[in-house]
């Protein structure tokens, strides 16, 4: 259960910055209250997992993830340029999920 609620989190983190941008700055109140409403649902679920994972590791991951799953959306859908670095980049952040990951718990 811990996995679906920092599935979800990490989901409901995405669609929250997804949104930032049609906020103009927190001045339209729609979007704001989606953005917000979805970093609260994100945080929520966040301090859920966090009651049965480790905090390190779940952060990392709900952090990771997140920012690999948003630079893949600026990259398909707002016209983002596909760089070294950025593939790089993504690359060294699921490399580092997946050691944590294996690093488990003694």
């Amino acid at each position: 259960m811990a996995y679906l609620f920092l599935s979800l989190a990490i989901t409901s983190e995405v669609i929250g910055t997804s949104l930032l941008k049609s906020t103009e700055g927190f001045t339209k109140l729609w979007p704001t209250a989606a953005s917000l409403g979805a970093y609260a649902v994100a945080f929520y679920l966040l301090a859920r997992t966090v009651e049965k994972l480790e905090v390190g590791m779940v952060y990392a991951l709900w952090s990771g993830v997140g920012t690999v799953i948003i630079v893949i959306i600026g990259m398909l859908f707002l016209n983002e340029p596909v760089t070294a670095v950025k593939v790089l980049g993504i690359g060294l952040v699921v490399g580092g999920a997946v050691i944590l990951n294996l690093g488990g718990t003694h």
